[in-house]
């Protein structure tokens, strides 16, 4: 394992290896809300002087494979986090090499660094695999077949040799992650109201252990520091220059786990807010992040929200104390009750991921996940969601399941046995209900689009406090999720109540479909009639002169 040192500099070293860059190198992944892990890995080849083409996995195949075959490329990577696509990619890389795409072929991401043998068996496009964090490893590939030289040998992938999977040696983990370039950027930002949004990083790596999950075990398998953050002065300079050159006033930092947990990383936090302030971004720019409930202190929260952060996602995950346990989350129910609350105190939005069922689940359980979001969002402060554990690769929970003989189905669409069997005909119901109602899955679901109307509501409320009308808006919002929410948690204490008493449930599809358009239905009406009211007041704010009808 090579020294601090080595590793500090291991980027810096690469500027003398031999390379050709006459051949560009697209990369293909999801970019809806922009992929920064692709952001980095073009950014790292290109400050080594190769072209990159970024495409989105989401475009019609046929302009994707039309871009391909204009590029030429030398390598193709495919970046892929979550093993339900995989078939999808390997569709794709069949249609590339049916039109004559002899480029190199490797994928990188979460499912293929902890489950490479699995990804070169259901992939067999595939020429190797880059595991774990990949800028310097996809680049030192990148020069090697440029030049002609072995790839087999070196560090951090995998790659089929007599159709047996050989993995080289894991490189370590970037220990300075500012060592490496901003990421590649070159997205048309998404907008709220106005105000452009972009993906930040702070840190890299989960300092936690939850069973369910696989980014912890992504960055615990390769060796290295498991937990980096950067210099506060240069995410502060970066955000800088993202809001004068871009216009960008949103920033939604994408670490897994904001460093606020303890002494050591308060005071990190508390270097990074000055230097915000330094460069004269509060009052200018907002900021979300991703934290653990028992994160969630007054005092440094409170001095955030006065910097611009305006929205807190926590993984609560479980209103039961045996469900937490189950997901190995070390927190308590009150924990997580404790940080709602002072996120409340505080006036700073909150969203949630939480799980209804997971393997430990029982009817009775279920019920107390229920009363926990009625008990945190039965006011209205935000949408409830919810959705059920999936045992993904390389997670302890689906070893576990595997080891108690629970693990069902296959790697690209794992299951598993609950405790009690009725629940699997529960979760089916319930599922079914919810899903043909269109109330939480789906962009035009009910629950996401209450939620966006509550992230777009708190960017009004920071960044155009005077607005007319802001309370009734407000206060209008608030009735219509209280009223939603109830309605979800009475569905799913019913259908839970029908399985014990063997009745059917109390609402129809068809009723919960009028109920749920219902809801929709109010909610654009009360948002558009906000906006449009107020349209003159924005586009002001914003410097835009309204455009005047021709005569």
């Amino acid at each position: 394992m090579p020294d601090i040192l080595s590793i500090c500099s291991e980027f810096e070293s690469t500027v003398a290896r031999s390379r050709d860059t006459s051949r560009p190198v697209v990369l293909i992944g999801f970019k809806r809300q922009g992929n920064l892990g692709l952001g980095y890995l073009a950014s790292t080849l290109r400050a080594r002087g190769y072209v990159v083409e970024i495409l989105d996995f989401e475009d019609p195949v046929e302009d994707i494979l039309n871009a391909v075959q204009r590029t030429s490329p030398v390598l193709v990577g495919f970046s892929l986090i979550f093993q339900f696509y995989i078939f999808r990619f390997k569709n794709l890389m069949e249609r590339l090499r049916a039109i004559g795409i002899d480029a190199h072929f490797t994928m990188g991401g979460h499912f293929p660094s902890l489950s490479h043998e699995h990804a070169l068996k259901l992939a067999p496009q595939l020429d190797s695999v880059v595991r774990f964090e990949g800028e310097l490893t996809l680049l030192e590939l990148v020069d090697c077949l440029t030049t002609g030289q072995d790839w087999r040998s070196i560090q951090g992938i995998a790659y089929l040799k007599d159709a047996q999977p050989v993995a080289t040696p894991l490189r370590s983990l970037v220990h300075d992650l500012d060592e490496l370039p901003y990421p590649d950027r070159a997205i048309q930002p998404h907008v709220i109201l106005g105000r452009p949004v972009m993906q930040m990083l702070a840190s890299r790596g989960c300092a936690r252990t939850c069973s369910f999950c696989s980014i912890h075990m992504f960055y615990r398998s390769a060796p290295g520091k498991v937990v980096r953050t950067r210099r506060p002065a240069e995410i502060a300079r970066e955000m800088k220059m993202l809001h004068d050159e871009r216009g960008i006033s949103l920033f939604l930092f994408q670490d897994d786990d904001f460093p606020v947990y303890g002494p050591a990383w308060h005071r990190w936090t508390r270097e990074f807010l000055s230097e915000l302030y330094r460069h004269n971004l509060p009052g200018h720019i907002l900021w979300k992040i991703n934290a653990r409930a028992d994160a969630i202190d007054p005092e440094l929260f409170a001095e955030m929200r006065d910097a611009g952060m305006y929205l807190v996602y926590m993984g609560l995950e479980s209103g039961s104390e045996q469900g937490l346990i189950t997901l190995n989350k070390s927190l308590t129910v009150e924990q997580n009750i404790r940080a709602v609350d002072m996120l409340k105190e505080l006036g700073i939005l909150f969203d949630f991921g939480f799980m209804l069922l997971d393997p430990s689940s029982t009817f009775e359980s279920i019920l107390e996940n229920v009363a926990f979001l009625r008990r945190i969002v039965g006011d209205g402060y935000m949408a409830a969601e919810f959705c059920r554990m999936i045992p993904y690769d390389g997670t302890p929970i689906k070893d576990q399941l595997a080891k108690e003989g629970r693990l069902r189905g296959d790697v690209c669409n794992p299951d598993y046995d609950f405790l009690d069997p009725r629940l699997y005909d529960f979760y089916i119901a319930v599922n079914e209900l919810l899903n043909i109602s269109g109330w939480i899955h789906g962009l035009q679901a009910l629950s996401p689009q209450l939620k966006y109307a509550w992230s777009e509501f708190a960017v009004i409320e920071r960044l155009y406090p005077t607005v007319p009308n802001i309370l009734a808006y407000k206060k209008t919002l608030r009735r219509i999720t209280k009223a939603s929410n109830e309605v979800l948690f009475e569905v799913v204490e019913d259908l839970v109540h029908a399985f014990l008493e063997e009745r059917s449930p109390g609402r129809s599809q068809d009723e919960l479909r009028k109920q749920c358009g219902a809801f929709v239905e109010q909610l654009v009406e009360a948002r558009n009639d906000f906006v449009m009211k107020n349209k003159t007041y924005f586009l002001k704010e914003l410097g835009i002169e309204e455009l005047q009808p021709v005569a």
